[in-house]
């Protein structure tokens, strides 16, 4: 019996151990990802594997970035602008974190604030 139970255990711990990543925590619910120089986190996503952003157009500053781990999250940056599902937080700094935490978007630890349409 006590066999039985260090070898639930121990299958157990592999598989937290291989839903757990950098890029994916399937127990907390974390998704991460490298788009256009900026690391995007996204919370509430609990999927198995996530897909890689997309990238097209050139390299770099300009180029657009789709990021889309989640039925609710869809994270463009193009020409170096956020959208978060389909509203625009306007402009990035190179190398500025995203979050995605429930709804609210975040730069670099600060909530951040639709744009007016007229930027």
């Amino acid at each position: 019996m006590k066999t039985k139970a260090i070898l639930l255990a121990g299958l157990t711990g592999l598989c937290a151990w291989s839903a757990c990543s950098r890029s994916n925590n399937l127990l907390l619910g974390r998704v991460e990802g490298r788009v256009g120089g900026h690391t995007v986190v996204v919370t509430d996503c609990y999927r198995t594997s996530v897909p890689a952003p997309q990238s097209s157009g050139p390299e770099g500053r300009e180029g657009t970035y789709r990021f889309v781990p989640c039925r609710d999250a869809d994270i463009t940056i193009s020409g170096g602008r956020l959208t978060v599902n389909g509203r625009s937080y306007g402009a990035l700094a190179d190398g500025d974190t995203v979050v995605v935490d429930h709804g609210k978007v975040f730069v670099n630890d600060s909530e951040a604030r639709v744009a007016s349409a007229s930027r």
